[in-house]
């Protein structure tokens, strides 16, 4: 497949539907996206144009797979580097690289044959697609983005022209921005009309620790309105864009034989464990929603640091760009989110041995093995995203198995002044100098942890501690 380099840095696909429709006669328009969607990446997704043997046309944005990740899909055909199809379940033991297709619909009828048809998979693995929560539809396809095409764009005009915008009855009354807006689709007889927006997840990020879980024991109590998980390490809480099949609000819901899935009130990150809190209707969980604005809902946490923090409150300032990692400075910066959180205790324990890291699939991320570790308890005061692992590595004290963090930690001991928002920050002479160093600094950081890092949520309570609960024993302690 020929491609066209382009420049992509603010273009990358994040959830929003960014792509190019198609005509809307006889042939459906695919985009196809099989790459990483780290915004770090040295090699810039190209967009580009083929025409296939069969009735459809694609126009596609790829990025280089890396060695790694092209020798862990062992399934995959030498000529186009795809698995073979087949089910969804049972999970696999190997990662495949993410690949998302975008297209437009040619002809009504139900999604499951459309998809089957355009991208030539199977109905069984259509429908586990569907089942997971990796197929989404919009009336009509989003704007193409600033790098598309002349021949991209015309054809993104053709099948949103007004003319035939009017004829559609299904978007009357509607503006072009509020049909542009993306759903699941959850049925796979759904039926699609002409010039529908299809999303389709072929590779749903995968969480292979739900099956490894004894769930019902990860219950801390159960109560009329809500239940209180002691979440594992390597799970996501209530899913991700493309897998809300593998969560803990699922896998809960079916170990408590509730005949109403359990849904989710707040979040931790995928690789910290602890107390997580399910709602078990929807009425309760806008009113925990409501606690938690209101500051009714108090956190603890134990961290386990490689190096030890003293006592006190610590106070840092997150970028506000809601993407990883995330960046902080110790100085204030106008329009920068304040984070905070209160050390209540630092004691010196024994370092994870390396049987014990080697069953929580902890990562090496270069930090030398020392005989202590630091175990430290958190009063989190602002919960802002990876605020805890960022706090830590900005104190020269990243959470071990943090291997987004660490790194640039380390990085930083070695080379004071890396870090443009640190302690040793230097002047730069120009924007673009700082933004270079910027550059610099992201390209420290690594990759989000697979499974487990030294971080647990170990107590939540609110109302004045009318409801408390606290979890199990760490994994480090184990």
């Amino acid at each position: 497949m020929g491609s066209v380099a382009v420049t992509v840095a603010s273009m990358l696909f994040s959830g929003v539907c960014r792509s190019l429709a198609v005509p809307a006669v006889a042939r459906s328009l695919r985009m196809s996206r099989a790459a990483l969607r780290n915004h770090q990446s040295k090699h810039a997704p190209s967009w580009c144009c083929r025409s296939s043997h069969n009735s459809y046309t694609a126009i596609a944005s790829e990025s280089e797979f890396s060695k790694t990740e092209a020798e862990s899909s062992t399934a995959t055909s030498s000529s186009n580097r795809l698995p073979k199809y087949d089910r969804l379940l049972p999970c696999p033991l190997h990662k495949t690289p993410p690949r998302v297709e975008h297209l437009v619909v040619s002809e009504g009828g139900p999604v499951l044959e459309h998809i089957c048809k355009a991208l030539e998979l199977p109905p069984l693995y259509v429908t586990d697609l569907i089942q997971f929560g990796a197929v989404y539809y919009a009336l009509v396809c989003p704007r193409p983005p600033p790098s598309a095409t002349e021949e991209q764009i015309r054809v993104f005009k053709e099948v949103t022209e007004p003319s035939v915008l009017r004829q559609r009855a299904s978007i009357k009354g509607k503006t072009v921005r509020e049909a542009q807006k993306t759903f699941r689709v959850t049925h796979a007889d759904q039926f699609v009309e002409p010039g529908t927006y299809l999303r389709v997840h072929v590779h749903p990020k995968r969480f292979p620790r739900c099956y490894e879980i004894d769930w019902r024991s990860r219950i801390i109590t159960v109560a009329e309105s809500y239940v209180v998980l002691d979440k594992p390490a390597g799970t996501s809480v209530g899913g991700t864009t493309d897998n809300i099949e593998e969560s803990c609000a699922t896998f809960a819901t079916r170990a408590l034989g509730l005949t109403a899935p359990l849904m989710t009130t707040h979040q931790i990150d995928n690789c910290t464990e602890g107390c997580v809190v399910l709602a078990r209707t929807k009425e309760y969980c806008s009113v925990f929603h409501g606690k938690i604005r209101e500051k009714k809902v108090k956190k603890l946490y134990l961290a386990l640091a490689s190096s030890p923090l003293p006592t006190g409150v610590i106070t840092h300032y997150m970028r506000p760009i809601n993407m990883a990692p995330r960046l902080i400075s110790e100085d204030f910066i106008k329009g920068w989110h304040m984070c905070q959180l209160e050390i209540q205790e630092c004691r010196k324990v024994p370092w994870p041995t390396p049987s014990i890291q080697d069953k929580y699939c902890v990562e090496d991320c270069g930090w030398p093995y020392q005989d202590f570790a630091y175990e430290c308890k958190i009063n989190l005061l602002t919960g802002r995203t990876h605020q805890i692992r960022a706090q830590f590595a900005a104190c020269r004290a990243p959470l071990i198995g943090d291997s987004m963090y660490m790194p640039a930690a380390i990085a930083d001991m070695s080379n004071p002044g890396l870090n443009p928002f640190g302690k040793y920050k230097r002047d730069f002479s120009s924007e673009s100098e700082k933004e270079t160093a910027v550059v610099n600094w992201i390209a420290q950081h690594g990759k989000e942890p697979g499974v487990a890092i030294g971080l647990q949520a170990c107590q939540i309570s609110w109302d004045d501690y009318d409801h408390f609960y606290e979890s199990g024993s760490p994994w480090w302690r184990c």
